[in-house]
């Protein structure tokens, strides 16, 4: 391991309950997340030393089913291929609220040298990757499982109805344009019989120190589309390019046009957008030039017609660029996730609640963030809000903490007591009618 690395993971391997942060919460509250935090934590390493991609979260989906039978609920497993579904009724009348959590992990080979860090592996479109819980949806279901606990032991005097639901593929489908996540988990239903007031959901966050949690009013996370360019050109000996048409040069020719269409034809002072290509794939030899080149990336941004003005600008820069060198650029583009926009008046309502369970000057107040989030299908569906936990260590500076999908990605497991004070104190207050 690192050497940097170590004061680090001390921090997080000592994030036990007896080193469990000093809380503003309801006393009630902080009680009952005490009393699951060792359970949430053991869950948490359970599910980071197992991860699993997307729609392949069958031992996950396992852990979360019998844990929840085991507070004698309801369960339906099997939402959008793995998802996990209960519902806890109260013994009193109140409203009904969802809260999410997402189960997937990325195909990121890990580097954190924890001692209950992923030696998975597996195949992910076609190549050989590791596997790594590197966005923290392990620490995401520790947590919910702890509130689904903590809730379930007051079911007698809890106003109203909670939806638990553990959603698959939240990273994206394991193949492009398909329906996945919480889009899928829609349509199959999750809230055709069961219809929240509103739903909540939660990221952990190295941006953010441990014990702060980050919230924002309207456009929070950016709309994610994924795109494939295919440039077609004429395959020759590369010693002989002009007996044929480069795509490689074509490609690299598209590709620097798209960061000048970002920089010089898009307001990006109204609201940000990014361009990025993530995958540059052609050929198989040095000396020849291949008859296809293949980019592939992805496009974020929070305006939907400002999303469709750069797709089109995009597409026409490709075409033009091609056409120019005698080949031709055909761009397809998924789209992934809307964006996640907060309710203002649930944001509003949900505020006090946040400063109660960390203190008000621990809950600050987010910028636009160009990461995305399919929680944005939920919240288009009833009013929602999302919020970030902090999750680096006090200590290390956040802005230079390896960030959420590092193969060096570490959680302070601290994190996992804020973030099941937070969603207790928000759930507890929305259910009793608290302001």
């Amino acid at each position: 391991m690192r050497p940097h690395l170590l004061p680090v993971l001390i921090a997080s391997l000592l994030a036990t309950p007896a080193f469990a942060q000093s809380s503003d919460a309801t006393p009630d509250i902080a009680t009952a997340a005490q009393s699951v935090q060792k359970d949430v934590v053991a869950w948490r390493r359970d599910i980071h030393q197992h991860p699993e991609l997307g729609n392949n979260e069958v031992r996950t989906a396992k852990l979360v089913a019998d844990q929840l039978r085991k507070l004698g609920l309801q369960v339906k497993t099997g939402v959008a291929h793995t998802g996990v579904v209960a519902v806890l009724k109260g013994g009193k009348p109140g409203p009904r609220i969802a809260l999410r959590a997402d189960m997937d992990a990325l195909p990121v080979t890990e580097q954190t040298g924890l001692p209950f860090a992923s030696k998975v592996k597996t195949t992910y479109r076609g190549q050989d990757v590791g596997v790594m819980h590197a966005c923290g949806h392990d620490a995401h279901v520790a947590i919910l499982l702890g509130v689904a606990t903590a809730l379930a032991a007051q079911k007698a005097t809890l106003p109203g109805e909670v939806m638990f639901v553990f959603q698959p593929s939240e990273e994206g489908p394991p193949n492009p344009g398909e329906n996945f996540g919480a889009e899928l988990m829609l349509d199959e239903g999750v809230f055709r019989d069961f219809k929240p007031d509103a739903v909540f959901g939660l990221h952990v966050w190295a941006g953010l120190p441990v014990g702060q949690v980050g919230v924002r009013s309207g456009p929070m996370l950016a709309a994610a589309d994924e795109w494939s360019l295919t440039v077609r050109g004429k395959q020759t000996h590369g010693s002989r390019p002009w007996d044929g048409v480069d795509p490689i040069t074509v490609a690299a020719q598209i590709l620097l046009g798209t960061q000048s269409l970002i920089a010089r034809q898009v307001n990006i002072a109204a609201t940000p957008a990014v361009l990025t290509a993530g995958q540059f794939n052609a050929g198989v030899r040095f000396n020849i030039i291949p008859d296809e080149a293949k980019l592939v990336g992805t496009l974020r941004t929070f305006d939907a017609a400002q999303r469709e003005d750069i797709i089109n600008r995009f597409r026409r820069t490709a075409e033009d660029f091609a056409h120019a060198s005698g080949a031709t650029a055909t761009l397809d583009v998924a789209a992934n996730a809307p964006a996640t926009v907060n309710d203002p008046a649930l944001t509003a309502r949900v505020r006090p609640s946040l400063q109660r369970a960390v203190g008000e000057a621990n809950v600050v107040e987010m910028p636009m963030v160009t990461v995305a989030e399919d929680f944005a299908q939920f919240a288009n569906t009833v009013p929602g809000v999302y919020f970030f936990v902090g999750s680096t260590a006090k200590g290390t500076d956040p802005a230079k903490a390896p960030i959420n999908h590092s193969p060096q990605f570490l959680l302070d497991e601290q994190a996992l007591d804020v973030g099941v004070r937070v969603t207790l104190q928000v759930a507890l207050d929305y259910l009793r009618g608290a302001q």
